[in-house]
């Protein structure tokens, strides 16, 4: 496991600069480390420092840019001058040590930290939740970065983004890599619950405090006591509550529905909405006071628009959710995923689960292209493969569709025979005219479209298609 260190760690010989440089950094309030070369292997080999600054003097450049390309996740500066910088070689601290040299390079070894931080999910715990929170894309690292910082906290989170996004994933997430991960985790959607009945449901009641109340209950501040309390859509909370909420969040007491006595809430708040509460705040129907209580950490969740190159892995993760759900499987031609990467996604990762359950259902142990998919998530012409078929099954088709359709096909009697003639009649013939007839007027009467002239007809728009180019047809 990589851990990160927020010390400096300097390296080189004991001499004359190395001390003032320890110096200068102590004072600038580092903390720091110094190491003799020998011991810098293993001094990096599990843990990631805030800076590490190379005397050259100690260490030639070339020895330097080996090791370094054996920690790409290290920032390193140089001390001592040169220009050969590259990768994580971030810079060169040279004399006189300044203010403003050191602040800067120390600035952008912090930028390079967070560039190029390893991968967060280490732990049990990390991989079964992250798994939630699937893809490589800028925003979404983002996110799982900022949960990890903010986990072993207790600072009041709030969680931003469109609706199907995944907030309370991240929520979830925030919990079980706390301290708080063995209380509970207990979830309110504020617009769910009528707003009379929402004081009751967030602090509980004492027996007879209202109608209806024939016995005490605990509300969902106690349930979740050391644990914590997910608020999902705040922006839904009527402006009374949000009073009563604020003097919790002030205070972290609060009573019951017709009590007195004062319950201490020992719970970490996250809050999540779809909605600008800053909008609503000069609409005044949110308070600006709890706004910025609530909005101590924010965290705002991509569209799934804005990350498309993630859906590969949200497709391969949904799929085996549903698998493991023993519900089937279903694959994805790439075609059909780059189709699905051209989608506009107003429901998010919400709207792809839902697509991907559908079809399961419909392709189950199946392989689906971008014909398969419904209509709307078309965004790639693919033409439609047809089978080839011999002239003697396109004719067994025709029997079966005059002989076996519940409404009976009405044949115009002046063209064909009510009753077998004595010299009989060819029959292939016979039936030919009868499909360019129907054919013809089912195009008609369903402007020249073909796939309604299909369905009108019963039979697949391929199979339709197939017929045309035989009898020559066009839809002109």
């Amino acid at each position: 496991m990589m851990q990160t260190d927020q010390r400096i760690l300097l390296v080189g010989n004991q001499t004359e600069r190395i001390g003032r440089l320890s110096c200068i950094l102590e004072f600038l309030g580092e903390q720091l480390e110094t190491l003799d070369p020998s011991g810098l292997e293993q001094a990096v080999k599990e843990t990631r420092f805030r800076a590490l600054i190379v005397d050259l003097e100690s260490l030639p450049l070339e020895q330097v840019k080996v090791f370094a390309t054996k920690i790409p996740w290290q920032p390193i500066l140089l001390l001592g001058a040169t220009d050969d910088l590259s990768a994580n070689l971030i810079g060169s601290v040279e004399e006189p040590f300044n203010y403003p040299q050191l602040t800067e390079l120390l600035h952008f070894c912090q930028v390079f930290g967070q560039q190029r931080r390893p991968d967060v999910p280490t732990s049990g715990n990390q991989t079964k939740l992250f798994r939630s929170l699937v893809g490589r894309s800028e925003g979404i690292v983002n996110v799982r970065h900022l949960i990890s910082q903010v986990a072993p906290s207790d600072a009041t989170v709030l969680v931003l983004g469109q609706s199907g996004t995944g907030k309370e994933v991240v929520a979830r997430n925030i919990h079980y890599l706390s301290e708080r991960r063995d209380g509970p985790f207990i979830p309110v959607n504020c617009g769910a619950i009528p707003p009379e009945l929402l004081e009751s449901e967030l602090f509980g009641h004492e027996k007879g405090s209202f109608t209806g109340a024939i016995s005490s209950r605990k509300g969902r501040f106690e349930l979740a006591e050391g644990g914590t309390l997910f608020l999902d859509e705040i922006g839904d909370m009527p402006l009374a509550m949000q009073v009563k909420l604020l003097r919790v969040l002030q205070e972290r007491v609060f009573e019951r529905v017709g009590g007195s006595k004062p319950i201490q809430a020992n719970v970490r708040v996250v809050a999540a909405t779809h909605r600008n509460l800053e909008n609503m705040i000069e609409n005044n129907e949110f308070r600006e006071d709890l706004f910025y209580r609530l909005n101590v950490f924010p965290i705002e969740m991509p569209s799934l628009s804005e990350r498309c190159e993630d859906i590969p892995l949200l497709l391969q993760e949904l799929v085996s959710r549903v698998f493991n759900e023993g519900r089937g499987k279903v694959r994805f031609t790439q075609r059909a995923i780059e189709s699905l990467k051209e989608h506009d996604w107003s429901g998010n990762v919400r709207e792809l689960s839902n697509l991907v359950e559908r079809l399961t259902i419909l392709y189950p142990g199946g392989l689906v292209d971008v014909n398969d998919l419904p209509v709307k998530y078309r965004h790639i012409d693919v033409p439609e493969y047809c089978v080839e078929v011999s002239e003697e099954m396109l004719e067994r088709d025709a029997l079966a569709s005059i002989f076996n359709d519940d409404e009976p096909v009405e044949i115009p009697e002046t063209r064909f025979p009510s009753e077998l003639p004595p010299e009989g009649v060819n029959l292939k013939d016979l039936l030919a005219e009868l499909e360019i007839d129907m054919i013809r007027q089912a195009l008609e009467q369903q402007d020249n479209v073909v796939a309604r002239a299909a369905e009108m007809l019963g039979i697949r728009r391929t199979t339709l298609v197939e017929k045309m180019r035989k009898y020559g047809m066009s839809k002109d």
